[in-house]
């Protein structure tokens, strides 16, 4: 294997020696008698190895080193020195030196322990692309996995969906409008994230509905809502159970959000902070996208009318807080919302 080596002694028949011995093994050299030329050096140009020599003006060996490490922590260094004293040899260990040549140096040893560099350089070298192609497989084979679950939860919550002509954007606008309000929220990445992709699955539990209840065209009677409303838990049977953190929220989703801050929604007539505020969230989304989609039973609400709505059901239905964050992003909304027509 070719290296890249670096040579640093300020005697100009050292360094003359080495380069000798280096070209003849068929290495790249680059040599220095100013250690400061050959620290410039290395923060420009990548070195396999490195000969330093230990008594240098400016800079010692040791020094060097250091140094050298800083900027090129897998550089193997070797200190070269004519005295064989033990605290200079911890001080080069601790500085970072592999190896150790002794003055006068014996070519025959160096060159061995050249070949001997060369080869575990080498090794290394196999070792590291073997560790990054790993790595790089394991990145994609996680990736596939993700788009997998991704891909899956796209099914499961076009399921409901599907039954109804007349919402076919429905989950994808109020993922987006759920997205946007946990982010203005403040709520962490891995939170915004798990509420994009589990807030299509609010509905879910709309499979469990009979069609002359979901679609009909009108008004529903106390019974049939009644029924309609069954849905919520439906969908929490549905997902609760799942060790998926997707189907997890999913399933918390979908049993609060018909829940009401002040504690007259269902099924559980959660008040306030006891609703989850993933289910606080998507409410504020699906009422708003509700109200200015199409369904069997009436025609869009004008869309101020629907901000207005929110409005006025801050602190009642929805999170004060979060209506407020809904009504601030208004051309965020809209734009979504004309993105995603059904």
């Amino acid at each position: 294997m070719k290296l890249k080596i670096l040579i640093v002694d300020d005697t100009i028949l050292n360094v003359v020696l080495l380069e000798e011995i280096c070209k003849d093994e068929g290495h790249s050299v680059k040599s220095f008698t100013n250690p400061l030329e050959a620290l410039e050096s290395v923060k420009n140009e990548e070195y396999d190895l490195a000969f330093i020599d230990y008594m240098m003006t400016e800079l010692n060996g040791i020094e060097l080193i250091k140094e050298i490490k800083k900027i090129q922590p897998s550089t193997i260094s070797v200190m070269i020195t004519a005295a064989e004293s033990k605290e200079i040899k911890l001080k080069a260990l601790e500085a970072g030196a592999n190896e150790f040549l002794i003055k006068p140096i014996d070519v025959a040893e160096m060159m061995i322990r050249l070949r001997n560099m060369s080869k575990l350089i080498e090794a290394e070298k196999v070792l590291k692309g073997y560790n990054k192609q790993l790595q790089e497989d394991i990145k994609a084979a996680t990736i596939r996995l993700i788009d997998s679950q991704y891909e899956a939860l796209d099914v499961l919550s076009n399921v409901a969906e599907y039954r109804d002509e007349d919402t076919h954007n429905h989950t994808k606008r109020v993922a987006l409008y759920s997205k946007l309000l946990a982010k203005e929220a403040g709520l962490d990445k891995e939170l915004q994230d798990l509420i994009y992709h589990a807030s299509p699955l609010h509905d879910v539990g709309k499979v469990g509905i009979p069609d002359g209840i979901l679609l009909k065209p009108g008004k529903l009677d106390n019974e049939e809502f009644a029924i309609m409303r069954t849905h919520a838990k439906i969908g929490f049977d549905m997902l609760n159970g799942f060790k998926n953190k997707y189907l997890k929220a999913g399933a918390i989703i979908a049993i609060t959000h018909h829940e009401k801050f002040d504690g007259s929604g269902y099924p559980n007539g959660l008040k306030g902070d006891e609703i989850d505020i993933m289910g606080q969230i998507v409410a504020i989304a699906d009422v708003f996208d509700a109200l200015t989609s199409k369904r069997p039973y009436k025609e869009p609400w004008p869309i101020e009318k629907a901000f207005n709505l929110i409005k006025e059901e801050a602190g009642k239905h929805f999170s004060p807080f979060l209506a407020q964050i809904f009504l601030n992003h208004k051309e965020e909304i809209l734009s979504i919302k004309d993105k995603y027509k059904d």
